[in-house]
This record gives C-alpha cells, structure tokens and sequence, in this order.
C-alpha cells in the first residue's frame, strides 16, 4: 500500500514574548527523504513566530516542488469548544473558519515576538461574557477587567464547555481557556491559528485541515488527491518518545511523533487515524467537523 505523505512535519509552538530558543521554544521536526530516497530527520528551533512561519513556509513549497504530500502537525488547537462562534455573532456557515478570521483580525504578533494574546482573550472575554470569563491565566502585569490572573469559576450549563470533545478524550490535556502557566495551550492557539490561516491562504486547497476541510473519516489517496499539504493538531505526549543524548524535551517529542506517524503510513495505518471511534456519537463527530476539530490519535 502506497504512503498517504512523503513527508512529517512537528511543531511544538510557542507563545513566548521575546525571542527564545532551547527548551519551551519552537521546536520543528522534519522527517522527510534523503538524495537516496531514505528518510532523514532534521530539527530547526527558530527563535521568533515569524521566522518558525517563514521555515515552515519554505519547507512546504519545496516538498510541493518536488510533488510530495506533507503532513504538518501542530500542537495547538484548531478549533475552539463548541458556542464559541455563536456567542460572538460571527457571520457564516462554518464556525471554524468564522473563528479563524474573527482572531486573525484581533491578533498583532511582532518580529520580535511581542504580542497581544492576553489583549485578543480580554476582548473575546468582554464579548461573550462581559466579564473575566471563559480566557482566564495571566501575568499579574496583564491582568484587567475582562481577563484575571486566576480562573473565575467553573462552567456551567449555560456556559460554553471548558473542554472540546478531543480534551476529554486525550484526558491530560489542558483546555483551550487557559492561557497561562504550566501545560497551558490557549496563547498558543490564538497565535498559532493566524498562521495556519494565512499558510492556506497562499495554497489554497493545496492546503486543507483535518477534520474540518477532509471531513472526520479514514483517509485515502482519492480523499488527498490534489492536496499538498494536510494540516492537523497533534498533541505529541500520546506517545512516549525515547529521548537521544543531548536532546531536549521538546524536540524528543517533535522527532518521536514524526517517526510514529511514518511507520503508521509505511504500515497503511496512517488513513485508519484520521477517523472516529465507532462507539463516537453523531453530535460529536458534526462539532469536531464543522467547530472544535479534533486530536490526531486522541
């Protein structure tokens, strides 16, 4: 059975607000073919967004050049939990996308990294609450009216959930409310979604994301047919990854779940992942396809 992609990319993202590299920075690994047509991993820790948007953009169109299929993998959401859309009044059809354009609009992310994510989560917060509610983690420097230091309070039955369906699912993973400290992943996300955004705006359909564009199901070559690049959320410590000498953390796990990925395509595994459960009920699968997306392999 042939391979779905010729190529792996991991990106451990970053929401840092200076220039950073080493542990808890951008970490992209890259699994791909040699001259010799045999896989070779290569890593690069780009200390800003905007260089690590850049490289990532390179890396694409070059393996688009030479006809390959990559799977880019990121470790921040791609949707938010279901309401989010419908509580800002946002125009369209599709929740996802409405939700992409509405935070790309909001977000300034400098060269330098300076940025506004607690700015983007207080105005979000202002909008559906009027309050320090759902976005909640902050420095105590950044704390205002509409977005506090620590969380307000749980959710309730007329709030929208605190987790996605994939969350609850991946059970160690944060929710996408949490902006701050320790395995927090919303400032990820809200700088990290421009930049999907604006990568597909450049390719395309050349570009699409799983689940929302391919639909929820086990993809096959006639499913990919045209697609240059597929786009998931990843969420890298479903997998234990033995680390090399010398390597951090981070890049352990960006080259272990591109190597993982690689032997499920070389298997004809691969496909078979990118759909639910059996046991999944309808409601969950329209909201990961149409709203929150969901986790590979969750």
């Amino acid at each position: 059975m042939a391979r779905l992609f010729n190529a792996y990319v991991i990106v451990d993202w970053s929401a840092a607000s200076k220039r950073t590299t080493g542990s808890d920075s951008i970490w992209i690994g890259v699994l791909k073919r040699d001259v010799r047509f045999r896989f070779s991993f290569e890593s690069h820790n780009p200390s800003t967004r905007k260089e690590a948007e850049t490289l990532i953009g390179a890396i694409l169109d070059d393996r688009g050049k030479h006809r390959e299929r990559t799977l880019l993998g990121v470790d921040f959401a791609l949707g938010f939990p279901r309401g989010l859309a419908a509580g800002l009044s946002l125009p369209g059809d599709e929740p996802w996308r409405a939700v992409w354009t509405q935070i790309d609009r909001m977000v300034t992310d400098k060269a330098d990294n300076t940025n506004n994510r607690f700015g983007v989560a207080s105005e979000i917060n202002r909008r559906l609450t009027g309050g320090p509610f759902p976005f909640w983690g902050c420095p105590p420097r950044d704390t205002l009216t509409t977005l506090q230091p620590k969380k307000l309070r749980p959710h309730g039955p007329g709030d929208i959930p605190e987790f996605r369906h994939a969350e609850v699912a991946a059970k160690s993973a944060s929710s996408v409310w949490k902006l701050y400290y320790n395995g927090s992943v919303g400032g990820q996300t809200i700088l990290g979604i421009p930049m999907i955004r604006r990568l597909k705006q450049t390719r395309a359909d050349r570009l699409k994301a799983w689940p929302f564009e391919t639909g929820w199901k086990a993809l096959t070559e006639a499913d990919l047919a045209g697609v240059e690049v597929l786009v998931t959320e990843v969420y890298p410590s479903l997998i234990k990854a033995t680390p090399l000498p010398g390597e951090v953390r981070d890049l352990t796990q960006v080259r272990g779940l591109a190597e993982h990925l690689a032997k499920l395509d070389e298997a004809g595994k691969l496909g078979a992942l990118f759909a639910p459960d059996k046991a999944t009920p309808p409601d969950v699968v329209i909201d990961a396809q149409h709203e929150e997306g969901w986790i590979l392999g969750a």
